[in-house]
This record gives structure tokens, C-alpha cells and sequence, in this order.
């Protein structure tokens, strides 16, 4: 497989396009070098299965996760920088782990299967037409019975800085069709600037 999964048709949005000068830059707020503890609590309860796939995987923090607890994992995003920290953080660690330059609004393009899927902060990320897009794409990488866990931003977190804030009702709208809802939780995502984090929803979803 090469490293990447592009081809003339995909085209890099002004948002990749700033998530790849953050990466080149700076280390980006949500960041932390660790894995978040939601997901930390989600691996050591059980909830991570077979092949797992980290979309939007930044610096592969899930992945390496993942795999170091002996699944088969990838990582792909849309940022060239993050991929490449990423693979020098599985080099490091001594963790193999497959990080790609992907769409993951193109999941087809990797021509492969996934048991469970991790999503720190990426669908927050979507305007209403790719979010629309992101869950068509799942459901080419994910068979029924696959798994799905996300956290994003939720519309308790005051103020306006940040991400779009994601409802609960919006959630069950955007994977409505071909997946059922597990849970919506009150959750954290931390961040490198603030102790106190910013208010999530941590999702489980089940494809169908």
C-alpha cells in the first residue's frame, strides 16, 4: 500500500490546508502526546476490536494505542507532517503501526476493512454536506457489526473559540442511516493549554 492514498479527483480543503501549516508549525492544542484517557478507558474496557483504524490520526497517538495493546492498526490523515511525526513516534517506540496520507472522507481508496474506528476530534471538524460525506465512508471501510468511538466537541463547552460545537441531536441525525447509536456520553477532550479540557460527547456507534 503506499503511503499515500490520493489520487487527482481528491482535493485538499482550505481547512487540510491549515491543519497542515499547524503541524508544520506548532504543536497543535489537542495534541497532548498521549492518548486522551477516554479512549485510554475505552481500550482497557474491552471496546477495541480486530483491525482498528484512527481516522484523522494526527501525531497517532489511538493508533499506537491500539497497537500496543496487539491489534493490527493504521492511522491516516489528511496533514503529510502529522504522518510523518507519527512514524517517528512508532519508530521510536518500537510500536508498528501503518500511518498513511489519506482522505477519510475517501475510505474506499484504502481498499480495506476495519473492525473498530477511532475519531478524536475529526468529525467536529465537518461542515453538514462532508459530514454527510464522512458517514458514506464508513460505511466502506466498516462491515456490519464494525465498531465506530468519537469524541468531539459538544455544545456544552462555553464560548466560541474552537471547533463547532456538536449536539446530540446532530449525532443521531449524521448516523441515522446504517448505524446504531450505542452511547452518547458526557466526556473530555484534553488539551495541551487547559487542565480543565473542553466538554465532549464520547460516542460508540454499532454499523448495521
Amino acid at each position: 500500500m503506499a503511503d499515500e492514498v490520493r489520487n487527482s479527483e481528491s482535493r485538499p480543503s482550505e481547512s487540510a490546508r491549515d491543519f497542515e501549516e499547524t503541524y508544520a508549525s506548532m504543536t497543535p492544542p489537542w495534541d497532548i502526546g498521549r492518548p486522551q484517557s477516554a479512549f485510554v478507558r475505552l481500550a482497557g474496557s474491552g471496546g477495541l476490536a480486530g483491525r482498528v483504524l484512527d481516522v484523522g490520526c494526527g501525531t497517532g497517538e489511538h493508533a499506537l494505542l491500539a497497537a500496543t495493546l496487539g491489534h493490527e492498526a493504521v492511522g491516516i490523515d489528511f496533514a503529510s507532517t502529522a504522518i510523518e511525526l507519527a512514524k517517528a513516534k512508532a519508530t521510536d517506540r518500537g510500536v508498528q503501526v501503518r500511518f498513511l496520507v489519506a482522505d477519510a472522507l475517501r475510505l474506499v481508496e484504502l481498499g480495506e476493512r476495519f473492525d473498530t474506528v477511532v475519531d478524536c476530534g475529526l468529525f467536529h471538524g465537518f461542515d453538514d454536506d462532508d459530514r454527510a460525506l464522512f458517514v458514506q465512508s464508513l460505511s466502506s471501510a466498516v462491515p456490519a457489526g464494525g465498531r465506530y468511538h468519537m469524541l468531539c466537541f459538544s455544545e456544552r463547552q462555553p464560548g466560541d473559540w474552537g471547533p463547532r460545537r456538536v449536539t446530540r441531536d446532530e449525532i443521531r441525525v449524521s448516523f441515522a442511516e446504517g448505524s446504531l447509536i450505542d452511547s452518547i456520553e458526557p466526556a473530555l477532550i484534553e488539551l495541551t493549554w487547559d487542565q480543565a479540557g473542553a466538554r465532549a460527547w464520547q460516542v460508540a456507534a454499532i454499523r448495521i
